[in-house]
């Protein structure tokens, strides 16, 4: 049991891609719950999951009757499990068998530690925003648009690299550690969460990395091309949240009334472009 891993989904309008990455799920290696928490969904996904928690008792299932948020959802979805090991996998993430064993026994030896993979999308290009810097908000002030840039290049030559923070689509850890920071932090409704449980799993000693060679398919934003706006207004939400929890309290006024403008002169630039794609 020491090994087991207990894999959390977070679903919402995800009917597209469940069914497929919840039979991957039970067939994944050491995988010994799932806990599918769903959020509202009217798209005939909770379905999906009774299907699967019929044909299998590792699967059990949370159904809110609101959206809460991601990170809710994500803490609700470990207090329902105890296996020692926790995995949080989107649900238009596509696992291999081995993926989750493989990257649990990368860190077996490191102890604390919060761990990534390389995603791909159907072409096999990789996702560059797997790898995170912190935010830096002195760019920001510069040039907002560059400073909401994130993304850090692979390094080939580490097949475990560490980086200041990892996308939150597939996310293992020790149930220890997670318990010990306190879990997601649930006043981020959606974005920005994964960089704040990265940051503060690094200041706990933790090892935060990406296992280059473990590569898993994402299909994108299922859940959320539906409502662009809706998520672009979180992503600078939780960004502003984010500046507030780590960086205002070493700032004076004048710099947290720059950051707040460049946040939200990001977000107007956006406007834009969402409404082309409508």
């Amino acid at each position: 049991m020491s090994g087991a891993i207990a894999v959390v989904v977070v679903s919402y309008q995800s009917a597209a891609t469940l069914d497929e990455c919840l039979a991957r799920l039970r067939g994944a290696h050491d995988v010994v719950q799932i806990r599918v928490v769903d959020n509202a969904s009217d798209d005939g996904s909770l379905g999906i999951v009774q299907r699967h928690a019929l044909a299998d008792a590792r699967v059990r299932f949370i159904a809110n009757p609101d959206n809460p948020g991601f990170a809710t959802a994500c803490n609700q979805g470990a207090r329902d499990s105890d296996a020692p090991w926790l995995a949080f996998v989107n649900p238009d993430l596509m696992v291999e068998p081995d993926t989750l064993a493989r990257l649990r026994d990368l860190g077996l030896p490191l102890g604390d530690c919060l761990l990534g993979v390389e995603q791909v999308d159907a072409q096999g290009r990789p996702d560059a925003a797997v790898r995170r810097r912190d935010p830096d908000f002195a760019a920001m002030l510069r040039n907002p648009a560059a400073g909401a840039r994130l993304a850090l290049a692979p390094d080939p030559a580490q097949p475990l690299q560490e980086v200041p923070a990892l996308s939150g689509a597939l996310l293992l850890m020790p149930r220890a550690l997670f318990d010990r920071i306190g879990g997601w932090d649930a006043g981020y409704r959606l974005h920005a969460e994964d960089l704040d449980l990265c940051r503060r799993a690094r200041q706990a000693g933790a090892t935060v990395a990406i296992a280059n060679r473990l590569a898993v398919l994402h299909v994108r934003g299922v859940s959320s091309r539906a409502r662009p706006f809706f998520v672009e207004w979180h992503k600078h939400r939780g960004l502003w949240r984010y500046f507030r929890k780590f960086e205002a309290p070493r700032r004076g006024l004048p710099v947290r009334a720059a950051v707040w403008c460049a946040i939200w002169a990001h977000a107007l630039v956006q406007v834009p472009r969402l409404l082309l794609r409508r």
